[in-house]
């Protein structure tokens, strides 16, 4: 278990991480969602006991990280830019990282490196920014450690190998119980893989969010009511985070279970009650609007770079 209280990290008047404290369970895949210096990668260069918070705890099973050989021998971090020695090839980076890590696994390497159609001897400094991140990958997933920090994982990578990744990932979940915490600044990048979601914005924590719990705990409603008076009594007792009105249709987004509406409406006469499934990037629009942020960013920009 990963957790954070009151991380901060400034640097000079940039507060990058303001008062942190996350919770990140084991064998959960946590998505650290935000823009671009939201703070993911610092927070994850800290997590990697790569760089000192300024204040607060990091610990991860229950010991802290900064200057700890041991847990780090438990932590693969693979930043957006990951160095290669240079002139290295991918054997060489192998054998270097065996050397780093105990279960790390030779075998495995050379068996992904054929499947991914890379060349283990050929220089890394040929590669594209593409095979560069599948080599990183590849190496972090050998490794075999509890724990792997992806910053920005996928980007750069085609959907069908975005696709094959998520899926070695979710093997290596099963198989020996990673744990993988993975940033992202696109919502739908990460929505189909991750257990937990932590949104991060200007370095503080806007809401983190247990996936399925989200999707039980807030519902869409639409109805026509009877009278005024029986719209007034069912907008009461209840927790509205957006409504929509056209014509005398209501639409509605409240944080409820199914159960708990179902059973407040039949106090209301209705001419037609429907409650309807929330896609995702609704539940995050619902969740952010409440707090003052529109998450819309994180979904166009998706939109965008893949059109």
């Amino acid at each position: 278990m990963i957790e954070t209280m009151n991380l901060t990290k400034s640097f000079d008047d940039c507060m990058a991480v303001n008062h942190v404290s996350i919770t990140m369970n084991d064998k959960e895949v946590f998505g650290l969602l935000g823009t671009n210096g939201a703070g993911k990668s610092t927070l994850l260069r800290m997590l990697a006991g790569v760089m000192q918070q300024d204040e607060g705890t990091i610990c991860i099973d229950r010991k802290p990280v900064y200057d700890n050989a041991e847990i780090k021998r438990n932590i693969f971090f693979i930043p957006n830019d990951f160095y290669f020695f240079p002139n290295a090839t991918g054997r060489e980076m192998s054998k270097y990282f065996a050397e780093m890590y105990p279960d790390y696994s030779e075998y495995r390497f050379g068996k992904m490196m054929k499947d991914f159609g890379l060349d283990p001897e050929r220089r890394i400094s040929a590669f594209s920014k593409g095979m560069k991140k599948q080599l990183s990958l590849i190496l972090g997933l050998c490794s075999g450690t509890k724990y792997m920090l992806c910053d920005e994982t996928f980007d750069g990578l085609d959907p069908v190998m975005r696709q094959a990744v998520k899926s070695l990932i979710a093997k290596d979940m099963e198989d020996r119980g990673l744990t993988p915490v993975i940033s992202s600044h696109n919502l739908r990048e990460i929505e189909d893989i991750c257990d937990h979601i932590g949104l991060l914005h200007k370095g503080g924590v806007l809401l983190s969010e247990n996936m399925e719990e989200m999707k039980t705990s807030i519902q869409k409603v639409q109805c026509v009511f009877t009278s005024d008076e029986d719209k007034e009594m069912a907008l009461g007792g209840l927790e509205i985070l957006s409504s929509e009105t056209r014509g005398r249709l209501c639409t509605l987004t409240i944080r409820a279970s199914r159960e708990e509406i179902e059973q407040h409406f039949r106090c209301v006469s209705t001419v037609f009650f429907e409650i309807l499934p929330l896609t995702l990037e609704e539940i995050f629009i619902s969740e952010t609007e409440v707090v003052g942020y529109d998450i819309r960013k994180f979904i166009m920009d998706y939109v965008i770079k893949d059109e």
